[in-house]
């Protein structure tokens, strides 16, 4: 065990250093032209500064969090010597590390498995450097301590739960497969409690707390969900639509694009309504259920969103290696599933963005290969988790013929038929 725990230690340093290195030289061509990083040193600056004021940036139509958020960009100041960007690096290779040591503390428990801590520190560098400038590490962290505490204390998942809420708003799905009763209720309650009182905190001490709600419900089809793909090719079957930078990410703009919105958030809702069937249906728990229904339920919100961005893949990958601590998951295949669409994701970007914005075979048939195996996840994934909680089947014992008294068979059973 010890040996196992060495090599993981070993694998992460080695592969964080490579993404570290990818992140250093990230202006090349292949790697985006800068365009990684400037998320950290342009955009979430300019949003620390005017936090520090005391407001979030409510004109700005890329503030599309929730407030939590302003926390997590606001860290980076209180490391002193450093300038913002080396300190957003340093806290998210810290959550990182944070999220590793979980997996690793809980794989090692009796009946329990170390490919979840494997699982994430092999797979996060696919994503290239993608995870070290995108604050999706810090969310998901809280979402995978919120899981792997739920079973010893349902209150303090719940309050890791709302604070990521607070932060992305997805990490609140992870309490859907709580098992019911008095643990349901314990971490709902107190998630609910632990965000009102956060929420009140922030927005005593900062204004605008809510003008995040006004900028996410003005955003569009961007071009790497499910819609933009449908959308992008039909572009080479004449569709007149075009793509453009719009609310922090590349959208496209054209006939039924509306249609194609509505029809998604639609989808989203559908697939809520599936959830809530399963969690009504739901009888049969074991201590995997509530990390496969944390993967099932932010696969669907994920494939049926306007938006799929290439960072939403780091929560996917961290729900997958909480499965994978446990070994009556049933999620095994889901997450080679997640595995291959976060490699074929690096591809898309940075890689070959310029294919994807340009809608070119390449990058249509990029995005078809991502979201086809994100859909093939969503649906396996739902599949397996409304099979593995229905009570099994009782079987029922074959009905003997009483034997004879006599030691001898009676006359009949020895004549032919």
């Amino acid at each position: 065990m010890n040996r196992r725990l060495l090599s993981l230690a070993v694998v992460w340093l080695t592969t964080r250093a490579a993404m570290l290195w990818l992140l250093a030289h990230n202006s090349a061509t292949l790697l985006g032209r800068g365009s990684v990083a400037r998320e950290v040193w342009r955009l979430y600056f300019n949003w620390y500064e005017t936090l520090s004021r005391g407001a979030f940036p409510a004109h700005d139509t890329l503030w599309q969090y929730p407030p939590g958020a302003g926390v997590v960009l606001l860290a980076p100041g209180l490391l002193p010597g450093l300038t913002y960007f080396q300190a957003f690096v340093v806290l998210t290779l810290a959550a990182d590390a944070l999220i590793a040591l979980a997996l690793a503390r809980a794989g090692t428990r009796p009946g329990r498995s170390l490919r979840g801590a494997a699982l994430w520190t092999g797979a996060l560098p696919l994503l290239l450097h993608v995870p070290l400038a995108r604050y999706d590490v810090q969310v998901t962290a809280f979402a995978v301590i919120s899981l792997l505490t739920l079973s010893r204390s349902p209150r303090v998942g719940g309050v890791c739960a709302a604070l990521g809420g607070l932060v992305k708003v997805w990490p609140a799905l992870v309490l859907l497969g709580v098992p019911k009763g008095r643990a349901a209720r314990s971490a709902w309650t107190w998630a609910a409690g632990a965000g009102a009182v956060l929420f009140g905190i922030l927005a005593a001490l900062f204004d605008n707390p809510l003008a995040f709600a006004r900028q996410q419900g003005n955003r569009g089809v961007q071009i790497e969900s499910l819609g933009g793909t449908a959308l992008s090719l039909a572009t080479h079957a004449g569709w007149p639509g075009r793509a453009r930078y719009r609310y922090g990410a590349v959208e496209l703009l054209g006939p039924h694009v509306s249609a194609v919105a509505t029809a998604s958030l639609a989808l989203t809702a559908a697939a809520f309504a599936l959830l809530v069937l399963w969690r009504v249906r739901a009888r049969h728990w074991t201590e995997a259920t509530p990390y496969d229904a944390a993967l099932c339920a932010v696969l669907l919100f994920t494939v049926t969103s306007r938006v799929i961005s290439p960072q939403y893949m780091i929560w996917l990958i961290g729900l997958a290696a909480v499965c994978l601590t446990s070994r009556h998951t049933v999620q095994g295949p889901v997450a080679a599933l997640v595995v291959a669409a976060s490699a074929v994701s690096a591809v898309a970007y940075p890689v070959f963005y310029r294919e994807v914005m340009g809608c070119t075979w390449p990058g249509c048939l990029l995005m078809l290969l991502r979201n086809g195996l994100l859909a093939t996840a969503a649906v396996l994934s739902f599949t397996r988790l409304w099979r593995s909680t229905r009570l099994p089947v009782a079987k029922t014992a074959p009905v003997r013929e009483p034997r004879p008294s006599s030691g001898r068979l009676p006359h009949r059973a020895l004549s032919p038929r």
